[in-house]
């Protein structure tokens, strides 16, 4: 029998990995801006979510973290494609693998550090110890806040892959209750269809939120480093 965990292996084809070829996909699928006054209506709405997106996501950031709109929008168009390509019948998602998760979120986040060490290293370096610590704890401090510290990365990698693990986990595990019930319970079979057809459109949800939570969380991280 297979394993409800094997959709969550990486795809091969004559032992080549496919993986490649579902980062290229999403790009793909977004139109390109053409050089004529009145473009395409679904560019168009592509154009104003994009601009949208990037004005909210920057408004509490300086001026010197602007410059990172282009990186913050393409990741965001590329985690909502892969989260929405995932729900579709025999697809991967890429995003369910942990060590996808930690290759992007390692070297932003490592960067915005970096960035606030460069710019600003006494405010950078403030944030390890809060204002007004009594002295016997601020050595216990520091190391929590250390801590703190290196383990974003790992919260934002493990957030966006066991969130869309357990909808998927799910979704099989009453796509296959419903299957069986059918000969058995009708009525049961159609109640369980129900709710696995809300627990879909929940999980379109889920994939747009954790993208942008994902990006929001850099943002952030971004805001106190500017």
């Amino acid at each position: 029998m297979a394993s409800f965990f094997d959709q969550f292996m990486s795809p091969t084809l004559m032992g080549i990995p496919l993986m490649a070829l579902a980062f290229v996909l999403p790009w793909l699928m977004f139109p390109n801006p053409a050089p004529r006054w009145i473009n395409s209506r679904f560019l168009t709405l592509q154009s104003w979510f994009i601009n949208r997106f990037t004005s909210q996501l920057l408004m509490p950031i300086n001026v010197g973290g602007h410059n990172w709109a282009l990186v913050l929008a393409s990741l965001m168009i590329f985690l909502i494609s892969l989260n929405m390509l995932g729900l579709l019948p025999y697809t991967f998602t890429p995003t369910t693998q942990l060590s996808l998760n930690m290759g992007l979120a390692m070297p932003l986040w490592l960067a915005t550090v970096l960035i606030g060490l460069r710019n600003q290293p006494t405010a950078a370096l403030g944030h390890l110890l809060p204002e007004g610590t009594p002295v016997p704890l601020i050595p216990v401090l520091i190391i929590i806040e250390t801590i703190s510290l290196f383990i974003r990365p790992l919260a934002l990698g493990v957030r966006l892959t066991a969130n869309l693990t357990a909808g998927h986990l799910l979704m099989q595990l009453i796509a296959t209750a419903a299957f069986v019930l059918l000969p058995l319970m009708p009525t049961v079979a159609i109640v369980t269809s129900v709710v696995l057809l809300l627990l879909t459109i929940l999980e379109v949800a889920v994939a747009m939120i954790q993208a942008y939570v994902f990006v929001l969380l850099m943002s952030l991280y971004l805001q106190e480093n500017v």
